[in-house]
């Protein structure tokens, strides 16, 4: 039987690893209407970005075309235990991310079956190396398959953390050079447009998408709001009022991004005055339960050692 299981195993991973590779081979096949029209009508058609986002967001190229109907059934039973697509989209926001909610949840799945497998593959190892029973086979499965679910989450969340944390750091940089636009006699698009074009960054990317929506004839206020929405930073949020704020009523905006860059670099500062402590905290471990036993080994083994041999 383990024989059997591990043929199983070996054949399932050659035939999806041959029919990916074909699925890479061009076809000979003339390409549909949709997707030779999507493409040029994704600047005034949300339905052709969302038909090329699936597209290219694919997991697996002939298998989600085969799998479809299961996989969309599966998606929909774990968006309906899990809920939370508000949040889902947020932290996909959040990272940078192209992906769709439908797109996310299926890698989701093609991770949870990577771990199943793995698991499937470990419990059989274990089994012929050791009397494995029954329980704690399928108890591996289990955790493989946990494990690939929740970690393609925690890696989304890593990646939003970091993702918000490098715009955090890149906010006071941004202000003070909106500052020096504005004070130099530019207006506040063309701020932002010279900011996009020069600078490199996350932050600087969307301000970009804030540009480029503005250039399409959305309100600059606006384009500001659903950043500030979207991305979900507190320092970011303040400085989008205080702008959206001035602009409205016309004051100047010098004064008030300088005092926002100041106060970013405060929060910055406190951040990382905040980080230190838990580093310090963090490297009292390997200090305590390490280097300090060793020491004390070290200062009393001699001793012990002396009076072991009678001098």
């Amino acid at each position: 039987m383990t024989v059997l299981a591990l043929s199983i195993v070996c054949g399932l991973g050659l035939g999806l690893g041959l029919w990916t590779l074909a699925s890479l081979a061009p076809r000979l096949s003339r390409p549909k209407l949709v997707h030779r029209v999507a493409p040029y009508l994704v600047d005034v058609s949300e339905g052709a970005r969302t038909f090329l986002r699936r597209r290219d967001s694919n997991p697996i190229p002939v298998f989600g075309t085969l799998l479809g109907p299961l996989l969309g059934r599966l998606r929909g039973m774990v968006t309906a235990v899990l809920g939370g697509s508000a949040l889902l989209e947020r932290r996909l926001r959040q990272s940078g991310s192209s992906l769709t909610v439908d797109a996310f949840r299926s890698q989701q799945l093609v991770w949870a079956i990577v771990g199943t497998v793995l698991g499937i593959v470990a419990s059989l190892v274990f089994s012929r190396t050791s009397a494995l029973p029954i329980l704690g086979q399928v108890l591996l499965v289990v955790v493989g398959a946990a494990a690939g679910f929740l970690g393609r989450e925690q890696h989304l969340q890593r990646s939003a953390r970091k993702r918000l944390s490098r715009m955090s750091a890149e906010l006071p940089v941004v202000l003070e050079f909106l500052t020096l636009s504005l004070s130099a006699g530019e207006g506040v698009l063309d701020s932002f447009r010279r900011i996009s074009a020069v600078s490199t960054g996350e932050l600087a990317g969307e301000i970009g998408g804030v540009v480029a929506a503005a250039n399409s004839g959305s309100a600059l206020a606006d384009s500001l709001h659903r950043l500030g929405d979207d991305i979900r930073m507190p320092a970011l949020t303040r400085c989008i009022d205080q702008i959206v704020g001035a602009l409205e009523r016309g004051t100047p905006l010098t004064g008030v991004l300088r005092a926002q860059a100041q106060d970013a670099r405060e929060q910055s500062k406190r951040d990382l005055l905040e980080l230190a402590g838990k580093k310090e905290v963090a490297m009292m471990i390997p200090l305590v339960f390490l280097i300090l036993p060793v020491t004390i080994l070290f200062a009393v083994f001699p001793g012990i050692f002396v009076l072991q041999v009678g001098f």
